[in-house]
């Protein structure tokens, strides 16, 4: 079964994106499984009218299918946006 696609809003140089990307390339690097999921990175400045259509506030936030899985939140540590960029990875397997 394919994976699930994964739709990613983030700003370019927002510290939590970049740990984002971070904790994405530290889990596929531990689990070569997740590297088969397709994640779709929206700049949202550069996108509004794709943005527009999701309901989030924070970047990073991740869709599968079209759900919300992942939204980040002001002060969030890595070991946590690490384990919710899992979840999204899980999320999109299943």
């Amino acid at each position: 079964m394919a994976a699930k696609k994964v739709l990613a809003f983030y700003l370019e140089g927002c510290p939590y994106c970049k740990q984002a990307r971070e904790a994405l390339k530290e889990l596929t690097a531990e689990n070569t499984t997740y590297s088969s999921v397709n994640i779709e990175w929206v700049e949202e400045n550069q996108h509004p009218e794709i943005s527009e259509q999701y309901d989030y506030y924070r970047v990073p936030t991740m869709f599968v299918d079209g759900e919300k899985i992942y939204e980040a939140h002001p002060g969030e540590k890595y070991d946590e946006c690490k384990s919710n960029v899992k979840k999204v990875l899980e999320a999109s397997l299943n």
